[in-house]
């Protein structure tokens, strides 16, 4: 029998071969650190150094392989900054950001090993956007929520065009603002707190007036 000639293609060696919609979806996205990439990319576009940076434990290679790998498969785009910056950032398609509601769920269901932080572990604040923002979506609020942790500022928008999360301080003015620390956030992720909770327990810093602020104030 002679021997089987080995696949060129990078993508065929991966692949399950299985006519299946979710062996397809891990065929683009099932390898590890791919959909962490995603989780930074879903924040707004990023330099490889920031990826890299707050990517803790992934190799260069192994970056530079899945941003390759994901602009095949049509889930991002790299593209030069205009002058007079010389820097290129990568950035999600449609496609990509398609897999925002897939990222909520999969942090839901892994919030429960969330119960203690380990020395190892490391932390970004706008890592707590994903199931902060599942949490205020499921509450039925809409509006830009500004978040400050002791490790830093992300911002999630509710409703309107749809749910969405970015890193460092809201490009608008926001309807609320909230301080907090990473344990609280965890808990109002979960379904263990609310906001309004927080708030009246001490644990939250809510300024910010109207229909929003009122809405997640009576939580």
């Amino acid at each position: 029998m002679p021997p089987q000639q080995p696949r060129t293609n990078a993508r065929s060696r991966r692949s399950y071969d299985q006519y299946c919609a979710a062996a397809r979806g891990l065929d683009a996205v099932g390898d590890r650190w791919t959909l962490l990439i995603v989780r930074e990319l879903l924040a707004g576009p990023r330099r490889y150094t920031d990826l890299h940076a707050d990517l803790p434990g992934v190799s260069t290679d192994v970056l530079a392989s899945r941003l390759k790998d994901m602009e095949q498969q049509g889930l991002s785009t790299r593209r030069r900054l205009p002058p007079p910056s010389a820097a290129y950032v990568y950035e999600l398609t449609g496609r990509g950001r398609e897999l925002l509601p897939v990222l909520q769920a999969i942090a839901a269901w892994g919030a429960p090993a969330l119960d203690e932080r380990r020395p190892t572990d490391a932390v970004r604040a706008h890592w707590f956007a994903l199931p902060l923002l599942r949490s205020l979506a499921g509450a039925g609020v809409e509006g830009l929520v500004q978040v400050r942790l002791p490790e830093g500022e992300f911002h999630v928008r509710v409703g309107g065009d749809g749910d969405s999360y970015g890193e460092g301080p809201a490009p608008d003015a926001p309807e609320v603002c909230l301080a907090l620390d990473a344990e609280t956030c965890v808990a109002v992720s979960r379904g263990e707190l609310t906001v309004g909770e927080g708030v009246r327990q001490g644990r939250i810093e809510l300024s910010g007036e109207g229909v929003l602020a009122k809405a997640l104030l009576a939580g």
